[in-house]
């Protein structure tokens, strides 16, 4: 089984190299399965239906979230009906939709997808994410899936921890949020793959995918102007995972490629 999990995608730079690249790019590296994390995919804040379902058409086969899941409410549309879609677990157990899902591949096997919020730095009031993968892992084994969890948070201590406490349980633990690809990217001892963050999918001169000039305006002025996506050359980073038959990791791959904005058809 091999799956290829794309970093954040960040406003319309990222959803414009996808829907120019990503079907060859899972033709060359003969991918199974593509899962990309889709908060960032609407102007940088959430995702809408028409972006979510130009972002399928283009080849993702499932979504995770984070922090910005209900920043564009025109989410609440269509997260209680799309199972493609999977927000965080350990949100408030009133929270709308799905925070894991199955899936089967055409071969046959099975694939579950969890996505988890950290708690350093983020609100305290979510759920435990080490519990609640206690939790989870009642319900689902590697004996019958592979299981991909995606969590989403800022601390790097945070996440390596996860991936240490859930080693040999699942067949990854892949970090996002900080969209910053990390070059530790490993299979733990017991066959877990590993990176801290996945990095980012959007405008490659930018401060995390959006415009320089108005994200150092946070730092230096008083009122500074409203974050929006840069624009410029395309930056893609994702991680390629080859997983056996015993759903454990054999191999761990890191993508990242730059494309120039001309030869980027933009979608409306």
């Amino acid at each position: 089984m091999r799956i290829l999990f794309i970093g954040d995608i960040v406003g319309r730079p990222g959803r414009s190299a996808l829907e120019n690249r990503l079907s060859l790019l899972e033709r060359e590296h003969e991918i199974d399965f593509t899962i990309a994390n889709g908060e960032n995919a609407s102007g940088g804040f959430g995702i809408d239906r028409r972006c979510f379902e130009q972002l399928h058409m283009a080849g993702i086969d499932a979504f995770t979230m984070g922090n910005h899941t209900f920043d564009n409410r025109g989410i609440l549309d269509f997260i209680d009906q799309e199972e493609k879609l999977i927000r965080p677990a350990n949100l408030p157990k009133d929270a709308p939709g799905h925070g894991h899902g199955q899936f089967t591949l055409k071969n046959g096997r099975k694939l579950t997808i969890i996505n988890i919020l950290g708690r350093v730095y983020n609100n305290s009031s979510i759920d435990c994410p080490f519990q609640l993968m206690d939790e989870l892992l009642q319900q689902y084994s590697l004996e019958d899936s592979a299981i991909i969890i995606d969590f989403h948070g800022d601390a790097t201590s945070e996440k390596i921890c996860l991936g240490w406490y859930l080693d040999g349980r699942v067949s990854a633990v892949l970090g996002t949020h900080t969209h910053v690809q990390t070059a530790d990217s490993r299979i733990l001892p017991r066959g877990t793959g590993y990176i801290t963050d996945v990095g980012m999918t959007g405008a490659y001169d930018s401060c995390l995918g959006m415009d320089p000039e108005a994200a150092v305006g946070r730092f230096t002025k008083t009122l500074s102007k409203r974050l929006t996506p840069a624009k410029g050359e395309r930056q893609f980073n994702g991680i390629i995972l080859d997983i056996d038959e015993k759903n454990k990791t054999r191999k761990i791959e890191r993508l990242f490629y730059i494309w120039p904005e001309e030869n980027m058809c933009e979608y409306i």
